[in-house]
């Protein structure tokens, strides 16, 4: 039973989907948030070659590993693009009056803070809604929010990004904040659909703010993705233990290995683990199973970088007009804003 009202930025022909059991986080109502997971898994699996969608790799261990991942010497996106959102947020917000900011894909919402805390200074009022398929990081938020700003209403949405961004009422002037370059994560099909998608549910006032990494020296990138503590080789191959949990299969870390690589054809750095013995992989869930070959490798994540003019071009063709682009003194990392256009 609901402990609270429905939040005013749900769209009044999609409140009746969302229920909470939390206060502060709502989640789509009669499903589960593993469900799709649980298929996308086995579809990604038997594709040729294999893969997985990146998603999966955010349980609650890869959500920490992750955010040791973000402390790290060589990883240079998070402390980049947070230097770009601490310099440039009373630049970002006065160039998008809102009442609401949304942001995709939340976790533990850190680098948002400075956006926050200019629409609190410049407006004194305001709505924040992260989106995040993670509970513990929306419980995280949430809590941080409350603490640090109790003047602004939030509302956390347990969902993955296209079931809430569609439930957003279209009246209310919104931001969606999309950072940490995960748009780089998708690859050349969910690229389009996904931008598709947000700006058909964006509003008339609505506004876009996406970071984007951006192509630079391979021995970077890749140093970037094989750091000397071997947390990332650790997060990606934690996914495997996540599906064991889901689906009850039986992948066993010892039989693999991970390795990074940058594509320089594709522009991206893949992220594959890879068979080191021939073993059977099996889900009696599904009863179901398969052979996975020594040196057979799985994609688990890709993470793109973009030449930012060029992405700015792309995305008009999606009605999202470009206004700003913030960068660092090194020009390794962008932050760029858009407006729903017609």
């Amino acid at each position: 039973m609901e402990t609270e009202p429905l939040p005013s930025i749900l769209a009044p022909h999609q409140k009746a989907r969302w229920k909470t059991n939390q206060d502060g986080i709502w989640t789509l109502d009669g499903s589960r948030v593993d469900e799709v997971p649980a298929r996308s898994i086995l579809t990604t699996l038997w594709d040729q070659p294999r893969w997985l969608e990146a998603y999966h790799l955010y349980d609650q261990r890869g959500s920490d590993l992750f955010e040791q991942i973000c402390q790290l010497a060589e990883y240079y996106l998070t402390r980049t693009e947070n230097s770009i959102l601490e310099a440039q947020a009373a630049a970002i917000i006065a160039a998008a009056p809102v009442e609401c900011i949304v942001e995709l894909g939340a976790g533990y919402s850190k680098k948002t803070i400075h956006l926050l805390t200019e629409q609190l200074r410049q407006r004194d009022k305001g709505i924040f809604a992260p989106i995040d398929v993670s509970e513990s990081g929306l419980l995280a938020s949430r809590e941080a929010v409350a603490r640090d700003f109790p003047r602004l209403e939030f509302h956390g949405l347990h969902a993955r990004y296209e079931d809430g961004f569609t439930s957003i009422e279209q009246a209310v002037p919104t931001l969606f904040v999309f950072l940490g370059s995960t748009v780089g994560n998708f690859n050349h099909s969910d690229f389009p659909r996904f931008f598709r998608a947000l700006s058909e549910a964006m509003g008339p006032k609505d506004y876009l703010l996406l970071g984007a990494d951006r192509i630079k020296d391979t021995t970077l990138l890749e140093q970037a993705y094989n750091d000397s503590q071997g947390l990332t080789a650790q997060f990606i191959l934690n996914v495997f233990c996540h599906i064991n949990n889901l689906l009850g299969s039986n992948f066993d870390l010892a039989k693999m290995r991970y390795h990074a690589r940058f594509n320089s054809e594709w522009q991206q750095i893949e992220m594959y683990a890879i068979a080191e013995q021939r073993h059977r992989v099996s889900f009696p869930t599904v009863e179901t199973s398969f052979e996975w070959q020594k040196d057979e490798k799985i994609l688990v994540e890709i993470s793109r970088k973009f030449d930012p003019q060029r992405l700015q071009e792309q995305l008009r063709f999606f009605d999202l007009l470009p206004i700003e682009h913030f960068t660092d003194a090194n020009q390794w990392f962008s932050v760029l804003l858009f407006r729903k256009q017609g």
